[in-house]
Order: structure tokens, then C-alpha cells, then sequence
């Protein structure tokens, strides 16, 4: 985000708009970042998360949980707000300490006596009174920034709506509609993990956008769906979207009306309850089980948390993850293909292949084959194969090639009905003959008649 302020203003600068057009290059990209979340709703791209393996599910709620946690340290600081402040000492260290353990003490007992209020607000007035009524000496928010606030009104823009300036915001605004999804949509599967239900992803994806639509009209920054709070909603009773409304209602109200009695909550306070996000966020079961599971899913589980945490890029991180877990399924695929061979009466040679045939799986599948010592007539039985893709098919047609080259013939037998409709889509992009035995299809080449045997 700052960055795009950066270059907004040297931007605004060169088309001789003012020093301050970098904000509203900011808004605009919120703007377009809505847009693409809406399409993605449209076309209903939100499903694909169910393709996100558990191995990058258990590194980003890792990666994330240590992001929360390093983001906390500067509040042990003499100075919150100063990069690389010096840490606190002696009884300034010892109550900051203090009060986060009494914070995240009361969050973790107060539900064993009562579930009817929320153990985080409980914790935090608690805290806040301790520390008022005790006058005693800590950060609190006002020392961080001001909350207060009014009602936004809609952005005047002054910068050039046109291609230019859509070409300058677009890597922007899909990188943040990416990142702003795969958080919320990851947020969102967690969710349903935790309450046993199933949320629908194309309502979040619609919702989201409509919302940072808005948000970029009237001078926002924009957002997503917020792990941390999420949990703390759940933890704290929240179920239905009351709970969601509700906070939003209560945040806008604190900050136009009561922006000085949250200034005055110790940030100990917000410490301890963001620790116990950390503690409910981390998946300690997947350091257990790093040892029983395949070493790929070991792997992604810690490269996905490092890159989370190093980068803070949580689209780098989860796509990264993806990728691999994907190599790692093909690969493993791949080392199922073997077959089995019979010569028959008639003196035809029979190959049973077993495995799928697809692009990982198809050099092994041609290695298996001799077109120079097999006689005539060749089958290949693939009842307990299937053709997964384009490289599968190719494989077929130059096995084909390989025999009529020395003529030869291939048959195929006993093929899926996957198999038959990428066969007859093909068309004579594949030249191989299928044994007609095959109910409802007779032969790959349209334009070459069936043979019999």
C-alpha cells in the first residue's frame, strides 16, 4: 500500500497533478481490487479453494499465527510506534508482562465459570480498570495513534480515469484481490472446520468485493476477511451474521462516539488477547505429526510458513504451496503406471496397463513397450487405466505411430467412458483402433474404418 502511495505521488507528480495524488491512485486501485473480487464471485472461482491441500492450509494458519506474534513484540518496547526501539527493563518490563498474563489468565478460566459473556471483553475491561483505578504506568492506545473519526464522504478524484492510469493500478489491484480472497476464502474453510458448518465462497467473493467497491468510493483502504478476529468471534460465541454485524456496528460507533474511552485500553491488554489468537491459531498438532506424513506434506507445511512469515505475501505463500503439493501428487501418480503382458493363442500380444496416463505418468508407459520384438498384433487392455489429459492422448497416438512404422498393428480394449469421450473429441488427432467389443464406440480415427479381429 505505501509503496503505491509512493509511486501514485511520483506519478501525480509527472502528469503534473500534485504531490498528493498517490492516495488516490490508492483508492482507485480498491476500487478495481472490488471489481475483480465481483468477477471472481461471478464466475464462481471462490470453489477452487477446496483444491488448497492441508498441508498449505496447516503452513498459512502457522505462517499466520507467527506473523500476529512478531507483531506484538514492539508493544515490549519504550516505544511502540519507533522501529527497532530499545526493549522495556525492570518493573516497566515486569508489569507489561504482568497484565498480558492476567489478560490471557482471565480469556482462558473466565469460560470454565460462565460461556454467557465474552471472556475477551471481560479481560480486557478488566485490565482497563486495573490499570486506571492502580494509575498505573503503560501504553495505552492513544500512545499508539487516535482512533477518532467521522463519517466519510465520497472521494473527489482528481486523477486521469483513463488506459494509463488503469494499466498503473491493475498488477495492484490483482495482486491485493488475490491476497485479500485466498486469506478470506483460507479464513472461511477454518471457520467451517471449527463450527461444523459450510460456507459458500461465491457469497464471500460477491461480498467482499461489493464492500472494497464502496470502501474505494468513500476513501478507504480496503480489506478482507481478518483470521485473528474471526476466531476471537468464534471463540467468544459468535455464530450466525448477526455476530459480523454487530461488530462492525460496535467498531463505527466506538470510533465516532467513544474513541476517547478506547484510547484509554492498555495495549497489554490487546496483547494478551492477540497472544491467545496466536496460541488458538497456530496448528500445534502439525509439529506432531511432521514425522507420519508423507515428507512432501511435511515440506509444505513448513515451506508455506516461512514464506508467510518472511514475506508476509499470503498469496506467494499459499500459491507456492499449491504448486508443490500438485508436483508432488503428480510425481507420486506417476510411479503407479506398470502393466502386464500375455502372449494369446492367436499369437497376438495382450499389454493390461494399470495406472492413470497423464503427463507425469507417460514416459514410463512408453518405456514399457517394444515395437520391434512384439509380433503382429498388439492389444492394450486399460480396464484399470484412465487417460487424464493431452499428453496422455499424444502418448497413445505416437505408440500408435510406433508400430505402424514397422507394420504393425495397436489396438486399444476395454477403455473408460473418460477415455472414449477425449478419444472421439480428439478425432484423428489420434490414430489408434479401438476393439469394437467396446460398447458404444468403435474407433479413434473417425476417418478410419473399425477392424475386426
Amino acid at each position: 500500500m505505501i509503496s503505491l502511495v509512493i509511486l501514485g505521488n511520483e506519478r501525480g507528480e509527472a502528469l503534473g497533478l500534485g504531490t498528493d495524488m498517490g492516495v488516490q491512485y490508492l483508492f482507485a486501485t480498491v476500487i478495481l481490487m472490488g471489481v475483480i473480487q465481483l468477477g471472481c464471485g461471478g464466475l464462481k472461482l471462490g470453489r477452487f479453494v477446496r483444491l488448497i491441500p492441508q498441508p498449505v492450509m496447516f503452513g498459512f494458519v502457522n505462517g499466520l499465527a507467527i506473523v500476529i506474534f512478531e507483531a506484538q513484540l514492539p508493544m515490549f518496547t519504550e516505544s511502540p510506534t519507533i522501529p527497532d526501539s530499545p526493549w522495556l527493563v525492570g518493573n516497566e518490563l515486569f508489569l507489561m508482562i504482568s497484565l498480558v498474563i492476567l489478560t490471557m489468565g482471565i480469556i482462558f478460566f473466565l469460560p470454565k465459570l460462565t460461556t454467557q459473556i465474552p471472556s475477551s471483553l471481560v479481560a480486557i475491561l478488566s485490565v482497563s480498570l486495573l490499570v486506571i483505578g492502580l494509575n498505573l504506568n503503560t501504553f495505552v492506545v492513544k500512545d499508539m495513534a487516535s482512533i477518532g473519526g467521522e463519517i466519510p464522504s465520497l472521494v473527489d478524484f482528481s486523477i486521469p480515469l483513463n488506459w494509463d492510469t488503469l494499466k498503473f493500478i491493475a498488477p495492484f489491484a490483482f495482486i491485493l484481490a488475490a491476497v485479500g480472497l485466498i486469506e478470506s476464502l483460507m479464513t472461511l474453510t477454518l471457520i467451517d472446520e471449527l463450527t461444523e458448518t459450510r460456507g459458500n465462497s461465491t457469497r464471500e467473493c460477491i461480498g467482499q468485493g461489493i464492500a472494497n467497491i464502496v470502501t474505494g468510493l468513500f476513501g478507504g483502504m480496503g480489506g478482507c476477511a481478518m483470521i485473528g478476529q474471526s476466531l476471537i468471534n468464534i471463540r467468544s460465541g459468535g455464530r450466525g451474521r448477526l455476530s459480523g454485524i454487530s461488530a462492525g456496528l460496535f467498531l463505527l460507533a466506538f470510533i465516532l462516539f467513544a474513541s476517547d474511552l478506547i484510547e484509554e485500553i492498555p495495549l497489554a491488554a490487546l496483547t494478551g488477547v492477540m497472544f491467545v489468537v496466536v496460541l488458538g491459531t497456530f496448528e500445534w498438532s502439525s509439529i506432531r505429526i511432521l514425522r507420519k506424513i508423507p515428507k512432501t506434506d511435511a515440506f509444505v507445511i513448513i515451506m508455506v510458513s516461512a514464506i508467510t512469515v518472511f514475506t508476509h505475501n499470503l498469496a506467494l505463500a499459499v500459491i507456492s504451496g499449491v504448486i508443490v503439493s500438485s508436483l508432488g501428487f503428480a510425481w507420486e501418480s506417476a510411479k503407479h503406471i506398470h502393466r502386464e503382458s500375455e502372449v494369446r493363442e492367436d499369437g497376438s500380444k495382450v499389454y493390461f496397463l494399470h495406472g492413470p496416463l497423464f503427463f507425469g505418468s507417460v514416459t514410463d508407459f512408453n518405456l514399457g513397450f517394444s515395437s520391434t520384438d512384439d509380433p503382429q498384433s498388439v492389444i492394450v487392455d486399460m480396464k484399470d487405466s484412465r487417460v487424464w489429459d493431452h499428453s496422455g492422448l499424444e502418448a497413445i497416438h505416437k505408440l500408435g505411430t510406433r508400430y505402424q512404422s514397422v507394420g504393425k498393428t495397436v489396438r486399444l480394449q476395454h477403455i473408460s467412458s473418460n477415455c472414449k469421450d477425449l478419444l472421439r473429441k480428439a478425432g484423428s488427432m489420434v490414430d489408434v483402433i479401438v476393439l469394437p467389443d467396446d460398447p458404444s464406440y468403435h474407433v479413434a480415427n473417425l476417418n478410419k474404418p473399425a477392424e475386426i479381429l
